[in-house]
């Protein structure tokens, strides 16, 4: 799952650059995120929706964990097959971590490119630890929209993930350090991916 992009006039003023998301769900569908570049820090590069312009709540763990109109922050990884977002709700009540499990990510400049392969692990605030949408790729797997191979690797990640978190190795420092508030100064401020290490 992957918020939606920036609401009309919601943008960040300043000179941070945009990056242009193709997301692509299966089977064939393709939905393009508009985010503002907070970082680039090699390994992973940090971006910013203000408010997440969604038609109602999102759950996980029987909580409400992003409302629309609340923001988040992304971390997007190289070579990873997952990315992280850091969700709150609309008054900005930090809810907890949520991890899309995806295909690495293609970044050429400022468009980037993945497919979401359904698996998803949400780690609340609350201590909830819970992998989401099991049935998703289970129906996917049963229309031939994934193949056999790509929904054992979605798996592996998954658990990989589930593992190192009940073991207080993930989420990384980076998604730790990137608060709302660090990202609402990175974006009062206008700097640049190549300047703004906090």
């Amino acid at each position: 799952m992957r918020a939606p992009e920036v609401r009309a006039g919601g943008s960040p003023r300043g000179e941070l650059p945009l990056v242009h998301i193709h997301y692509r769900r299966l089977p064939d569908r393709e939905q393009v995120f508009r985010q503002v570049v907070l970082e680039d820090a090699g390994d992973y590069v940090v971006t910013w929706l203000p408010a997440a312009g969604l038609p109602k709540p999102v759950m996980a763990g029987g909580r409400t964990v992003l409302e629309p109109g609340a923001p988040v922050v992304w971390i997007t990884y190289r070579n990873r097959w997952h990315d992280v977002g850091r969700f709150h709700l609309a008054d900005g009540t930090f809810t907890g971590v949520y991890a899309n499990v995806l295909t690495p990510v293609e970044m050429d400049g400022g468009r980037w490119t993945t497919t979401d392969l359904c698996l998803d692990l949400w780690s609340g605030a609350d201590g909830t630890l819970v992998v989401l949408d099991e049935d998703e790729l289970r129906a996917a797997e049963a229309e031939r929209w994934v193949t056999p191979e790509l929904a054992s690797r979605a798996r592996d990640e998954a658990a990989a993930l589930l593992q190192a978190a009940r073991a207080g190795r993930w989420p990384g420092p980076e998604v730790h350090e990137w608060t709302l508030e660090r990202a609402r100064e990175a974006v009062s401020r206008g700097a640049s991916p190549a300047t703004d290490r906090g």
